[in-house]
């Protein structure tokens, strides 16, 4: 099989020049720290209810390989390595490595992080029980042929999950106009508001890429409280989907 490249050499450079920032507070990643929660949340319950596994006991994961394509700075990767799993975390912004690197050894985490892209592994016949793919679909170059090779690497019966930023004037509104340019939460031109897309779109982009969408939620920024949650119903900015490998 050849490999194919979908990255977007502009959006790796935009990640490559934050990469010493990932495990800042405070600092450009705030917005993915702050979400961080709810993402994990919906994460192991996904995978927990696929797999069986009890959220109770103290390696839930053992047994699972998982790969978090996009892994940045490993913010997901960790979690998932302290939840038992056998954990890979791949990035195409070779900064990001050894800034993830570093941080899990220093937390005692065993984490295989490499730089590489989905297409590469898919290429060499990498397989897994779950694609995690966080916020990175709205940044590659061709979204269906990305999708097809996170699909290539998963097992039959494997768990795909894939969040993304929706395409709308709130969305505009919110990640660009309140993230980027008030907040400053980000670096302005971070995102690219016609690179996002709708929930249709994507469950289609998962449909032709052979997987089986099965679920979407939205994650929601409450500016009154400052926390974000998680809705059945409001996936007008922030949102998750899952999808199963038949």
């Amino acid at each position: 099989m050849q490999a194919t490249n979908t990255v977007d050499p502009a959006e790796i450079a935009k990640f490559e020049a934050m990469a010493a920032e990932w495990w800042d507070l405070e600092g450009k990643f705030k917005p993915l720290h702050m979400m961080n929660p709810v993402r994990l949340g919906y994460i192991t319950q996904q995978i927990a209810a696929e797999f069986g596994r009890d959220l109770n006991t103290p390696t839930p994961f053992k047994g699972l390989r998982i790969l978090d394509i996009g892994c940045g700075g490993g913010l997901l990767c960790e979690p998932m390595a302290r939840l038992g799993a056998t954990i890979v975390g791949a990035d195409a912004a070779e900064r990001n490595i050894p800034v993830a690197r570093i941080h899990a050894e220093k937390s005692g985490l065993v984490v295989d992080y490499r730089h590489t892209t989905a297409e590469a592994m898919a290429a060499a016949g990498e397989q897994f029980d779950v694609v995690l793919n966080m916020e990175v679909v709205e940044h590659v170059a061709d979204p269906l042929g990305y999708l097809t090779a996170c699909q290539q690497l998963l097992k039959s019966g494997g768990l795909h999950i894939c969040s993304t930023i929706n395409r709308n004037p709130k969305s505009f509104a919110m990640a660009i106009v309140g993230a980027e340019w008030v907040m400053r939460w980000l670096p302005k031109g971070t995102h690219e508001w016609a690179k996002f897309i709708t929930p249709d779109e994507l469950f289609k982009l998962l449909a032709n890429a052979r997987l089986e969408p099965v679920d979407r939620k939205g994650f929601v920024f409450n500016f009154a409280r400052f926390t974000w949650s998680i809705s059945d119903k409001d996936l007008s900015v922030n949102y998750v989907t899952a999808a199963i490998k038949p």
